[in-house]
């Protein structure tokens, strides 16, 4: 029943949740927020949240468990792990922490297609994006320092961050870089010469 269901970080997060014990979806979405793990599960849009437990329910990895009435709140259904969602969770984070998978980021695909811009119009764009980079790294750093005001949790629980921010850095280092290249001459192109 498990086999064809895709795996996605924000099934692999309602999962893990769910490991703690029953949980409604609010409430899921909230200690996703609550515990930072946003940056890395898209809990944005709450139907999208809806939908993955619908998923995860028919799949038979989570089961509906009731649902509570409080006069403040629409009716929640409360949700539970099932035998099937554990071990379908543990087979995701092997498959997932042992095996690199090409994800394809929008970067990399914008960059293949440099050529229909200018290196001047690159080179003002690269700059912007160093600079967002920039400021991204020094939030990570704070989040991970105490004494900058990032909570003193033990280091399994920010071990995220941590990989957010050495990817981050490697990417700001590899911008620098390229925009160096960009501002020397060594890298330039004809936009209408090697248009596609």
């Amino acid at each position: 029943m498990t086999a064809t269901f895709r795996r996605s970080p924000l099934a692999l997060a309602i999962l893990g949740l769910l490991e703690n014990g029953p949980m409604h979806p609010y409430g899921i979405q909230r200690l996703i927020k609550q515990w930072g793990k946003d940056q890395v599960v898209n809990v944005g849009q709450r139907a999208s949240l809806y939908r993955v437990i619908d998923r995860l329910a028919e799949a038979g990895l989570i089961t509906a468990k009731g649902t509570d009435r409080d006069e403040r709140y629409p009716e929640r259904t409360t949700y539970h792990l099932t035998d099937a969602g554990r071990d379908t969770s543990r087979h995701w984070l092997a498959e997932i922490l042992s095996t690199p998978r090409n994800e394809f980021p929008e970067f990399p695909a914008a960059l293949s297609f440099l050529m229909l811009l200018t290196p001047e119009s690159v080179r003002g764009l690269l700059e912007r994006r160093r600079d967002h980079l920039t400021s991204r790294v020094a939030e990570l750093d704070a989040e991970l320092d105490p004494e900058a005001g990032g909570p003193e949790l033990p280091r399994v629980t920010l071990i995220e961050v941590e990989y957010l921010r050495a990817v981050t850095d490697a990417e700001l280092r590899w911008v620098a870089a390229t925009l160096e290249e960009l501002r020397a001459g060594s890298f330039s192109w004809n936009r209408h010469e090697n248009a596609p």
